[in-house]
């Protein structure tokens, strides 16, 4: 049998031994920073409607697409092209095999939220009953989002409502994603092709669901490779560098990156769940100590990822923050 660090951990959400989810959640947080969550109440409808509208989205001639333009309206919402990104520019001798679809939370103009960045409404393609199957699962996460917020205060010895006066009007983003057929080619020193280069996730948490292709990798704590299988059963939960830097290093925010190894196309749905725009993240009092010195300076939630976005996004401009 593998050891615990070379194996993704599984926490049940559906459970009534709750503190043994959270013990499950404080080792997978501390260790590999990636799990398994089971129990979790989504329906296979649901799942169903996602994948069979994704395909529908990105089958769309590309003309369609381009009037769809996450740099054409200023909330970064919409599409995104095969090869836009490139998440890992060191190793990277092209763009990610990739193209993306941004949705976010529905702010409609002149809501008070609509002049703060990265808020506003979103971009709907002409596809009959598309919105509703999106919202339909983006609602699903939210409520996932903010079980595991009780789970993960709880296990850092934190009153369960610890985060929820940071996530009274959280930044949702639903990212749709294609990877092509392309097969990943690397040399002996990792660079090369890939279908999504390595990086971190920006903010809080990341909840993932992918369909039956493998891909995704995870890098440990020793630097080697790890592969998470493709689970239909399960979301792939893993921790961002946000709530890195809010428990000070406690908690790992781990690289991770996609390679196409089999030639196929592959279809996932990464949900972004984070906190208020302007919450504070600064290091937990509980996590500093003289054996873990302060490593981060307070900042908000969205100075953070406006940052993180115009490092790696072609032609993304912060907007100035309000």
């Amino acid at each position: 049998e593998r050891p615990w660090s070379q194996m993704i951990p599984e926490v049940d959400l559906s459970g009534t031994d709750e503190a043994a989810a959270v013990e499950s959640v404080r080792r997978a947080c501390s260790e590999q920073g990636f799990f398994y969550l089971v129990g979790h109440g989504v329906s296979s409808e649901v799942r169903e409607r996602l994948y069979t509208d994704m395909v529908r989205l990105f089958a769309l001639p590309r003309e369609d697409k381009l009037a769809l333009h996450c740099l054409s309206n200023p909330h970064n919402r919409g599409w995104t092209a095969m090869g836009e990104e490139k998440l890992d520019p060191a190793k990277q001798t092209c763009g990610d095999t990739k193209e993306g679809y941004y949705i976010g939370s529905e702010i409609p103009a002149g809501h008070p939220l609509a002049e703060v960045p990265l808020h506003g409404p979103n971009v709907w393609p002409a596809l009959p009953n598309w919105r509703a199957a999106m919202e339909e699962y983006s609602a699903e996460m939210e409520r996932i989002g903010r079980s595991l917020l009780r789970l993960i205060a709880l296990s850092l010895n934190l009153n369960a409502d610890f985060f929820d006066a940071d996530f009274t009007n959280p930044m949702l983003f639903l990212r749709l994603l294609r990877y092509s057929e392309q097969r990943s080619e690397l040399d002996g020193e990792g660079r090369g092709t890939l279908a999504c280069g390595e990086h971190s996730d920006y903010g809080m948490l990341t909840l993932l669901s992918t369909d039956a292709n493998p891909g995704l990798q995870i890098k440990t704590k020793e630097g080697a490779w790890l592969d998470v299988p493709p689970r239909t059963d399960a979301l792939v939960i893993n921790l961002g560098d946000m709530l890195e830097r809010w428990t000070n290093g406690v908690y790992r925010s781990t690289p991770h990156r996609v390679l196409n190894t089999h030639g196929k196309e592959r279809f996932s749905a990464p949900f972004f769940f984070e906190p208020n725009f302007h919450a504070r993240v600064c290091p937990l009092p509980s996590c500093v100590s003289p054996e873990r010195p302060q490593r981060w300076e307070a900042c908000t939630s969205g100075e953070h990822l406006l940052n993180k976005y115009a490092q790696t996004q072609d032609g993304f401009v912060p907007p100035p923050s309000t």
